[in-house]
This record gives C-alpha cells, sequence and structure tokens, in this order.
C-alpha cells in the first residue's frame, strides 16, 4: 500500500490510483485512492492526514479520536486527522478520495509565515468538514491524477502552495498562553497516545514533538511541566509498567525487553529497578 502503509483495511481494500512517487511539496504528499466496502482504521501517524471526498456519495461511519458520525459521505466532504489520531471508517459501498499527507515541521512554518506563534498552534480533528477552496484543489488534483497518472512539477507545487495556506487559515488556530504552563491537554494526549502505541520503536524527541506540534526545546520544557518528568523517562516508564504486565503474564524475559522496546534484557533490568525497585525475575515470580 505504499506510502498509505498505516491504512489497514478490514476486510475492504484501499487501493492506490494514482501517487505522485515524489512530494509535491517538501513535507507534502497527495494520491489518488479507491476504497472498497468494509472496514478501515488508521494508527496513529507522525503526520497529520486530510482526506476529501471525490465522486458519489458513500454511507460512512467514522471515528476520529473521541469524535463520532454516520452519515453520507458527498463529494468535498473533508476529514481532518492530526497527527498522533487514531481513526477508523466503515464505507458502504465504496468511496474515491484524494489523500494529503503533510509534516508537523511544515505546518509549522506556513503558519509562521501568516504571523502565527508555531509553538502556540493547534490542530483538531475535523469530520465532513467544507472548505470550497480545498474542494477546488482537489478536484483539480482528481483530473489531473485521473488523466495524466502524475503531476507536473510546477503544477505541482502550485497546487501544494495553495492547499497549504488555505488549510492553515482554515483549520489552524492559535491556543492561548497558559499561566501554569504545559502542553495542551489535546496535544499533550496525542503525544501519551503516540509513545503507547509505539513503545517497542526507537522514539525521538523530533517525531514527538512533532506529533505535539511544536519545536523541541518548547516540547522538551512544556512536557516536563505537564508529566512532572522529563520526556525520556516518561518513557522509561511506560516501557517498563508494560514489561511488568507481560512479565506477570509467564512471557519470557528477554523476548519482553525486547517487545516494549529495551535494547536488551540488562537495559530492561536496570530501569526496572531503578522505577519499581524489583529484578524482572522478581516481577515474574509476583504471577505465580
Amino acid at each position: 500500500m505504499g506510502r498509505d502503509e498505516r491504512i489497514v483495511a478490514i476486510p475492504g481494500t484501499v487501493r492506490r490510483i494514482a501517487v505522485p512517487a515524489d512530494p509535491i511539496l517538501p513535507g507534502l504528499t497527495v494520491g489518488l485512492y479507491a476504497t472498497g466496502r468494509g472496514r478501515f482504521e488508521a494508527a496513529p501517524a507522525p503526520e497529520h492526514r486530510l482526506i476529501v471526498q471525490m465522486g458519489a456519495a458513500a454511507m460512512t461511519d467514522c471515528r476520529v479520536d473521541d469524535q463520532q458520525q454516520t452519515r453520507p459521505q458527498m463529494h468535498g466532504d473533508i476529514d481532518l486527522l492530526p497527527a498522533g489520531s487514531t481513526a477508523s471508517w466503515e464505507i458502504d459501498p465504496s468511496a474515491i478520495s484524494i489523500r494529503f499527507r503533510f509534516t508537523p515541521a511544515l505546518l509549522r512554518r506556513m503558519a509562521a509565515d501568516i504571523g502565527l506563534n508555531p509553538d502556540l498552534i493547534d490542530l483538531t480533528p475535523q469530520l465532513q468538514a467544507r472548505d470550497a477552496q480545498i474542494e477546488h484543489i482537489a478536484s483539480a488534483l482528481h483530473a489531473a491524477l485521473t488523466t495524466e497518472g502524475s503531476l507536473g512539477r510546477l503544477y505541482g507545487e502550485s497546487l501544494g502552495t495553495a492547499f497549504m495556506a488555505r488549510a492553515v487559515s482554515r483549520f489552524v488556530a492559535e491556543t492561548p498562553v497558559k499561566v501554569k504552563g504545559g502542553l495542551p491537554k489535546r496535544q499533550l494526549q496525542r503525544v501519551i497516545d503516540y509513545v503507547d502505541a509505539f513503545t517497542d520503536e526507537a522514539l525521538s524527541l523530533i517525531d514527538l514533538a512533532a506529533i505535539a506540534g511544536v519545536s523541541v526545546s518548547h516540547f522538551k520544557s512544556q512536557f516536563r511541566r505537564s508529566m512532572g518528568v522529563p520526556v525520556h523517562q516518561y518513557v522509561i516508564q511506560r516501557r517498563v509498567e508494560k514489561a511488568k504486565s507481560l512479565l506477570m503474564q509467564g512471557r519470557a524475559i528477554s523476548q519482553v525487553a525486547l517487545d516494549v522496546g529495551f535494547s536488551h534484557q540488562s537495559h530492561m533490568a536496570r530501569c526496572m529497578r531503578r522505577v519499581l525497585g524489583l529484578s524482572p525475575m522478581e516481577v515474574s515470580r509476583l504471577a505465580g
């Protein structure tokens, strides 16, 4: 499934109709997809995703984070998934869509260009939003991709620039500064959900700051104010908590260490003793 590898069909299919090999702008990719009847789930991703319905209407049950709608999805309807969001759709009978994926770094640059503070911007999930300009851009991309299967560089850059400018103007808000500091609740929850979903991977400050939509230096200080611990300590705590749960289920210590993201068994043992005051073997014995 290429660029949309995080979209999984259960049991339907998501088929690439035309997806340019290169980004149309640095940090912005676009593609035309056909979605068959069925249920589809999208795991948290480090990019923002905006999906524009093309063609005939389809009945859709959609959930993005804590929002849910059951509706006929019409031509031009927009679903917006901020970085770190989870989503699912149940579609009948099928749908065609233009899908944009853009990085938080690109969004920050575009927001700064119109005078917003990039460390205070917020992007909220949207279901069945409407915007005439984005619909027009998506229709132009649809026409080009269905007739040519690709985009000329200048044309793609022109459409991409117009899309980003409108997406920022239409969907980005500047959050008020809080006296006590810390990340806004929604942005913090995205980071927490992303850490929990990808604890076994090599998480980085750059990726987590991108999920929050702020700079790395701002993220480090604001995360600590929100959670009371530095980012790396929080990640270790979550890995230890997951490891404890797996060990108490009788899983092998060496495998658990890898499953929760520790580099090796000794690394997990050191962290577990520091956080819990117990060794992995002692935790395993707690299960009886």
